[in-house]
């Protein structure tokens, strides 16, 4: 069923019977817990593939989708739903890292759902490689990964996280509103915030792929996961408006079917009234 039907959730809070807070913004649910706001977005999932078993889903990595994944898993396996026809298209990958590394976006996408949940090859699509940069093949690569989404009809769902910078995918501040996937350079703070996964500062890549601003605002439906007291600042920024264009994900509260899903420590700045 569809999230606008269900019962109101009792591990959310806000300014209406749904959860949704009165900040206008960017529409915001606020959950008791991390485990909520990850099973609410997961359910909208199940409930899309039900819906439609050839749904293009565009998917994102990092911690908050652990557990939104986990829940993914959790509820597909729970309704037997067939995952046959699904594609997937992830928003972003590493560059310059060597074949097969653990530390690329596509072993984690391998490891948190496209393994458990039998997904083959030609049912994922990412914007390049990790090694693309060695081959020059990342602006081809970018090319035919907008043009396999085009292929696939549009997104009918994008997952988002928010990182602590506003950025979405890896569209750094300075993004514009009508970017395509393309190469970019990573900002400081985003290293800096990827250093634990890759052990040291110096073996975070300076560059990656990334699906555009544009590309991600003509998906269907958008739904982004934020999650601890880390993101408060962020957060408030984002649901007030107080970020402007300086926050990249400002840019999606104009969309007709957008959510920010966040549980009570990242909501920890926001104020009712």
């Amino acid at each position: 069923m569809n999230q606008e039907q269900q019962e109101p959730d009792p591990d959310a809070r806000g300014g209406g019977s749904d959860g949704a807070s009165p900040f206008a913004s960017l529409p915001v649910t606020v959950h008791a817990t991390a485990e909520a706001a990850c099973g609410a977005v997961a359910a909208e999932v199940v409930d899309l593939i039900q819906q439609r078993p050839d749904s293009a889903l565009g998917l994102a990595t990092g911690s908050t989708m652990v557990g939104v994944y986990a829940a993914l898993r959790r509820l597909l396996g729970e309704g037997g739903v067939s995952l046959g026809e699904v594609r997937t298209f992830n928003l972003d990958e590493y560059l310059g890292l060597p074949p097969k590394s653990p530390a690329s976006f596509r072993a984690f996408m391998e490891a948190h759902l496209f393994e458990p949940l039998g997904l083959s090859s030609d049912q994922v699509s990412f914007p390049a490689s990790p090694d693309a940069e060695a081959s020059g093949q990342s602006a081809r690569s970018a090319r035919a990964f907008e043009a396999s989404i085009e292929a696939a009809g549009g997104l009918d769902l994008q997952l988002l996280g928010l990182g602590g910078n506003g950025h979405i995918a890896f569209n750094e501040p300075g993004s514009r509103p009508d970017s395509r996937t393309r190469e970019v350079e990573l900002a400081p703070r985003t290293r800096a915030d990827a250093a634990a996964s890759f052990g040291s500062l110096d073996a975070v890549p300076l560059r990656a792929v990334t699906m555009g601003v544009g590309t991600i605002l003509e998906a269907r439906r958008l739904r982004i996961v934020a999650l601890g007291e880390h993101k408060a600042e962020v957060v408030a920024r984002l649901v007030t408006g107080a970020g402007g264009s300086e926050l990249p994900a400002s840019f999606l509260a104009g969309h007709p079917d957008v959510q920010l899903h966040v549980d009570a420590a990242a909501a920890s700045l926001l104020s009712v009234g």
